[in-house]
């Protein structure tokens, strides 16, 4: 496994330094290729794909990130998971600002099989100024998340799928330790009347050379009403080479 992600690193970054000016005009941002190690629904050894731009414009600011997953155990796709999202803030003042958002994930072995969320609300930079800088977003919008099917179904139903109003909180910090080390610590809540859910994702990233970092992550997901069969919580442990795009 360990030759296959370093294989696979080196033809990454490489394929990554050649297509920099072309694919990032007028973007910053970062992309990621990770190996991780993941328990609760699913136990595996697998690779993982990141990417985060972000592109500001007078009083605005695009955003979008994107992840996949994938992996296999014993001969056996075990996870196949990707998501995606789209952000705009619009300034309101120095520190705050408004933003509209759209999500979306597919799972294939994870509690629920698919679901998106649309959106807005305003944020506020609490803290902007190196080496600690912190933002929260609170809003509102529309949730939609389609449950999986339990292994044994034997009265037949079909899957649920709730769709409804919607609550967010976000919390997103950063903190510089020096040119070298930065950590962060990013944490969401989606609250609906059907499910809440909760991420916490925290960080530690260290310069390699030139663009290139090294990155370790913990990840903690935890949904409060699951179907049966499934776990509440997973964790997701990653260490992988980040390409920094300026």
């Amino acid at each position: 496994m360990l030759r296959t992600l370093s294989i696979s690193a080196l033809i990454w970054a490489g394929a990554a330094t050649a297509s920099h000016a072309q694919f990032t005009d007028g973007f910053t941002g970062e992309a990621a290729l990770n190996g991780s190690l993941t328990t609760g629904n699913t136990e595996t050894t697998d690779i993982g794909f990141g990417l985060k731009l972000a592109k500001e414009t007078d009083n605005w600011k695009h955003s979008i990130k994107a992840s996949a997953d994938y992996g296999k155990a014993d001969g056996e796709e075990n996870k196949n998971r990707y998501a995606l999202g789209y952000q705009i803030d619009r300034d309101i003042t120095e520190q705050l600002y408004g933003y509209a958002s759209a999500d979306y994930f597919s799972d294939d072995f994870g509690a629920f099989k698919q679901g998106y969320f649309l959106g807005t609300g305003v944020g506020y930079q609490i803290l902007a100024d190196a080496p600690l800088t912190w933002s929260v977003e609170a809003g509102g919008g529309y949730r939609s998340q389609k449950a999986r099917l339990p292994l044994n179904n034997p009265t037949g139903e079909p899957s649920r799928t709730e769709s409804e109003i919607a609550g967010q909180l976000v919390s997103d910090l950063d903190y510089v330790f020096n040119e070298q080390v930065s950590a962060y610590n990013d944490t969401e809540l989606l609250y609906s009347a059907s499910d809440t859910f909760l991420t916490n994702e925290i960080g530690v990233t260290s310069q390699l050379f030139d663009s290139f970092a090294l990155r370790a992550s913990f990840r903690v997901e935890h949904h409060t009403d699951v179907p049966v069969g499934t776990e509440k919580t997973d964790t997701i442990s990653r260490i992988g080479i980040v390409y920094t795009m300026k």
